[in-house]
């Protein structure tokens, strides 16, 4: 889930690529990882966790795969419910989302963030349901899980029940306003980031099937909210956007409406930048104050352990990679056109990969890259400096680079 992240990985040497695009938003939606996204190692400093929460589906008893980031201690914690989006193709095959950056600003503010995989998601049981082309349904069917969420989170001592925000991107931006229909007991606020579903192929009508939901949810809906869309979002471009927006607002919605301009190569994954933060942060912490949430730092977060950097060679000397085939370099060449946070692993199978933004580029490319090689994996440059220590690789850094959940074989989108 998993946001503007981009891979490419080439498999032991083979003169074929697999390309997984993280924030795949076809759809419905952007993720921060990709459809095929390992497992990711825990992050002890915001005191991550996943647990099975209790829901229904109709008669059916299902669990949901949910991620939890809170600051050390027994709380109360004001929430923030952060909804996910939905790539292309069989929900199942979506990694966990964990939507690292957000988290760690609401974290360090003394909130607790809560990500539920919706059912028929990742590793929630239960089967999605699909709506086809109507809108309304899309987002009430997908709100009943954070019913199911929020109910479970009121039997928890660590969990202020009344100091709760409801936050999605994309199709959990659509699930977020349509939760707001709910009014329930707690929730003092919406925050919808590129919020929407795009259909596919057909004679779906799919832009106004989401203006009538808009102007639904709007006319039930009692709650404040924000809203973020950028000018290059390739989802939803801002003709839509500010359709939704006077359909939502026309209707007796209070929404405001943030329109920022272009954001690297697509808007829609802002909210899963690093650099996103400059855009989103200042507005939301206005409406957070305005809600009586607070804004004011009260954990200290270290800053992102950064790899050391060698003397190895220049960032743009292609030449003195190791391991690398023909193919390998061509897309180090493509490496090095990215914006930071970035980075680029090797391996000496010939195995390679890069990642571009998204929660951690890091380890998503060693992740990606062991995946594909029976050999081990290291990183050979990080944003704008190589960190290869020209030392050979050993059963250790095999053992380190393997990630829980990573395999030798290749399996695409």
């Amino acid at each position: 889930m998993h946001i503007h992240s981009l891979i490419q990985t080439l498999i032991s040497g083979k003169d074929r690529a697999y390309r997984a695009i993280g924030a795949l938003a076809i759809g419905l939606g952007m993720l921060a990882g990709s459809a095929t996204a390992q497992t990711a190692s825990l992050d002890a400093s915001l005191n991550e966790q996943v647990v099975m929460v209790p829901a229904a589906s109709g008669t059916q008893n299902i669990e949901l795969e949910t991620t939890i980031f809170k600051p050390s201690g027994t709380g109360p914690f004001p929430l923030v419910i952060m909804n996910h989006g939905k790539a292309l193709g069989n929900p199942r095959s979506q990694g966990r989302d964990r939507f690292v950056v957000i988290s760690r600003e609401f974290v360090k503010r003394g909130y607790a963030v809560v990500i539920p995989m919706r059912k028929g998601f990742s590793k929630s049981t239960g089967e999605y349901i699909d709506r086809g082309c109507d809108m309304t349904g899309h987002g009430l069917e997908q709100a009943e899980d954070l019913q199911s969420t929020l109910e479970y989170l009121r039997t928890q001592k660590w969990a202020d029940k009344d100091r709760i925000v409801v936050a999605g991107q994309s199709y959990g931006g659509l699930t977020a306003l349509a939760f707001g229909t709910k009014n329930f007991p707690g929730v003092k606020g919406l925050i919808n980031f590129a919020g929407g579903l795009k259909m596919h192929g057909g004679d779906c009508r799919w832009q106004a099937s989401l203006v009538k939901a808009f102007a639904e949810y709007g006319s039930r809906t009692a709650l404040p909210s924000i809203w973020f869309y950028g000018q290059n979002d390739n989802h939803f471009g801002p003709d839509l956007a500010a359709r939704m927006y006077e359909a939502y607002v026309q209707a007796g919605g209070h929404a405001k409406l943030v329109a920022y301009g272009a954001f690297k190569s697509d808007a829609h994954g802002m909210v899963g930048s690093r650099d996103g933060v400059k855009i989103w942060w200042p507005e939301t912490e206005k409406f957070l104050q305005s809600l009586g949430m607070p804004t004011a730092p009260v954990v200290a977060l270290s800053d992102d352990i950064k790899v050391p950097r060698t003397d190895f060679a220049a960032i743009d000397n292609i030449d003195a990679i190791p391991y690398l085939k023909e193919r390998g370099r061509e897309q180090y060449k493509v490496f090095l056109t990215k914006q930071a946070p970035r980075a680029f692993a090797v391996s000496p199978s010939g195995a390679w990969s890069w990642a571009e933004d998204g929660d951690d580029p890091v380890e998503q490319v060693l992740a990606a890259c062991q995946k594909n090689s029976t050999e081990p994996c290291k990183l050979y440059a990080v944003d704008d400096y190589v960190v290869w220590t020209g030392e050979p690789l050993t059963t250790a850094d095999t053992t380190a680079a393997k990630k829980p959940g990573t395999t030798s074989s290749l399996t695409g989108p």
